[in-house]
C-alpha cells in the first residue's frame, strides 16, 4: 500500500476526538489472544458503521492522541512456536484477508492492522464473536440487538458491491481491469481521457472512488472485467474450469483448462472453447453432408450463464465447472437455487446476484427473465435430445445435457421427464401438451400412439402433469398441463 496513504490514515485519525467503534489506540500492547479478539471485533463493528475497514494502530497514545510510535513488531512476534500472523488467521471464522503495515510516521515506528469488514456473517475468534460497544470489546452474543442488526446489514450488502481489490490507484485500475472490452460490450465509445473511463467504472459500479486518489475495485468490476482472476484472490477459484474426459466417467482426463479473464471479456470464448471440444454428427440434407454439433449451441451458452448468474460465491474453494463425457455434459456451479428445478421453466429467476444478472443480461451473455431455460428445452426438442436434468446436491446444483439415445434407449425416468418438460414448455407457449404433440417430440409414427399414451399415463402417476379438464371424456382430444397449472 501506498507509504503516504498510510500516513495521511494515521494522520487522520490521530484527530478525531477519540477511538471508534471501527478504530483502536495501542502503543506496546502485544497480547496475542486480545489481538485476535479486537479483529473479530473490529471487523463486525466496521460493517455496522458502514466502513469498508477496521483498523488497530500501534503508536498512537489513547490520552491525547499522541504519535509516540511503537516497539510492537508484528512480523517477529510469535505465538508459541508459530508466527503471530499465521496463528491470528488460522482462529479467525469466516478468514478474512487482514493486512499488516509497518512504516514510520515523523520517523516514528507505526503498525497498522487494516481489518476488513464482516461480509456474509459475523466474524469470529476461537469460535467467539466479538463486537465493539463504544471503546470496549464485548461477546456479541450478549447484545442479541447488534447481532440481529449484523445480521439484516449482510443481507443488504451483495457480494458484487464488496470490494475485490481494496486500495488501489488509477493506473492499477486501468491495469488490472479489461476496460475496452466493458466499453465495447457496452456499445460505448472510449473516452480520450483516463478520467472519463475512471467515472464510467465508478458509475457502473465496477470501482468505487475512496478518499486520498484511491479504489477498491468491486466485485463486479473484477468478476466481469478482470484481465486476469488470479490476481484478485477472492475471485480466482471463480473462473469457469473445463475439463474433458475419455469415456461415461472421470478415470481418465483429455484436456483441462481454467478461464483467466472475467465472465464480460471472457464469455465467448469460454462457449467457443467449450462447443469446439464437443463431438459432431454427420447428416445428410438434401444430397449435401455436413457436420452438425450434437449438442444446440444456444443451450450449451445460456446453461453457463446460468451458472455463472447463480452461484453462490460465498462457497469458497469452488466455482463454475463444466465437465465433458462421451455421453452427456455436466454444468455445474456452488450453492444450491432459490427455486425448485421442476419450476426452472416457468418461474421467473431468482438470483443472489442481481447486480451480475442484470449486467450480463444488459451485454446479451444470457437471456431476459425466465426464457433462458425455456430456450434450452425447445433446442433439446429440435435436437430429439433426452430431456436435460437438474440436480441439486447439498451445495452445488447441475445441469446435465445429454446425448442423442433413439426413443428405444431411453429408460422409464427419461421418458417421464421429458414428457414433464414438454408440458411446461407448451404450457408457458399457451399452448397443451396432447398425444399427438408427444409423439412429434419422441417421433413417435402415428401408428403408436399408445406408447405416447404411456409416457402420459406414467408422468400422471408421478403427480407431474393432469388433465387439463379433467371431464372430458374423450382420449384423443384430452390435454394435459404441469401439476403447479
Amino acid at each position: 500500500m501506498n507509504i503516504q496513504y498510510l500516513r495521511n490514515l494515521v494522520r487522520e485519525f490521530a484527530a478525531l476526538p477519540g477511538e471508534t467503534e471501527w478504530l483502536e489506540f495501542k502503543c506496546n500492547f502485544a497480547d496475542p489472544k486480545a489481538i485476535g479478539e479486537y479483529l473479530s471485533a473490529l471487523s463486525n463493528s466496521a460493517a455496522l458503521n458502514g466502513k469498508h475497514f477496521g483498523y488497530i494502530i500501534w503508536g498512537i497514545e489513547d490520552t491525547g492522541h499522541a504519535i509516540s510510535g511503537t516497539k510492537f513488531k508484528p512480523r517477529q512476534a510469535k505465538k508459541g512456536n508459530q508466527e503471530l500472523e499465521s496463528w491470528l488467521a488460522m482462529h479467525l471464522s469466516p478468514r478474512i484477508d487482514f493486512k499488516i503495515h509497518e512504516f514510520t510516521f515523523d520517523e516514528k515506528p507505526i503498525v497498522l492492522f487494516e481489518i476488513p469488514c464482516a461480509t456474509h456473517r459475523p466474524v469470529g475468534f476461537k469460535d467467539v464473536e466479538y463486537i465493539r460497544i463504544g471503546t470496549y470489546k464485548k461477546p456479541l452474543k450478549k447484545f442479541p440487538e447488534k447481532e440481529r442488526l449484523l445480521w439484516s446489514l449482510f443481507e443488504n450488502i451483495p457480494f458484487e458491491m464488496q470490494a475485490a481489490k481494496p486500495d488501489v490507484t488509477s493506473d492499477q485500475v486501468l491495469k488490472l481491469l479489461d476496460y475496452p472490452a466493458y466499453f465495447d460490450l457496452t456499445d460505448q465509445p472510449l473516452p480520450d481521457n483516463r478520467e472519463g473511463i475512471l467515472a464510467k467504472l465508478i458509475s457502473e459500479k465496477m470501482i468505487i472512488a475512496k478518499n486520498g486518489g484511491l479504489y477498491d475495485i468491486t466485485n463486479l468490476g473484477g468478476i466481469m472485467f478482470a484481465k486476469d482472476m488470479n490476481l484478485f484472490d477472492r475471485l480466482s477459484r471463480k473462473a469457469i474450469r473445463v475439463i474433458v474426459y475419455r469415456g461415461k466417467n472421470r478415470v481418465e482426463t483429455i484436456r483441462e483448462q481454467t478461464g483467466i479473464k472475467g465472465y464480460g471479456s471472457g464469455f465467448e470464448g469460454v462457449t467457443s472453447f467449450v462447443n469446439d471440444l464437443l463431438p459432431e454428427n454427420e447428416i445428410i440434407d438434401q444430397a449435401l453432408r455436413k457436420n452438425v454439433r450434437m449438442y444446440p449451441e444456444i443451450a450449451i451458452r445460456e446453461l453457463v450463464a446460468n451458472a455463472l448468474i447463480h452461484q453462490n460465491f460465498i462457497i469458497r474453494g469452488t466455482g463454475p465447472l463444466v465437465e465433458i463425457f462421451s455421453d452427456r455434459i455436466e454444468i455445474t456451479n456452488p450453492g444450491i437455487p432459490l427455486i425448485d428445478t421442476q419450476r426452472f421453466i416457468d418461474e421467473p429467476p431468482q438470483s443472489r446476484n442481481e447486480a451480475l444478472a442484470s449486467f450480463m443480461r444488459r451485454i446479451n451473455i444470457c437471456e431476459e427473465r425466465g426464457s433462458g431455460i425455456d430456450k434450452v428445452i425447445f433446442q433439446v426438442e429440435f435436437f430429439q435430445l433426452p430431456a436435460p436434468q437438474f440436480i441439486v446436491s447439498s451445495n452445488h446444483t447441475k445441469a446435465v445435457l445429454y446425448a442423442y439415445k433413439s426413443f428405444a434407449d431411453m429408460d422409464k425416468s427419461d421418458r417421464i421427464r421429458a414428457c414433464y418438460q414438454h408440458a411446461c414448455l407448451k404450457y408457458v407457449s399457451n399452448d397443451f401438451l396432447t398425444n399427438t404433440s408427444l409423439r412429434e417430440r419422441f417421433s413417435i409414427e402415428k401408428k403408436n400412439y399408445p406408447m405416447a399414451s404411456r409416457i402420459i399415463a406414467d408422468t400422471i402417476e408421478k403427480k407431474m402433469i393432469k388433465q387439463y379438464d379433467p371431464e372430458n371424456l374423450s382420449k384423443k382430444l384430452t390435454k394435459y398441463i404441469p401439476f403447479w397449472a
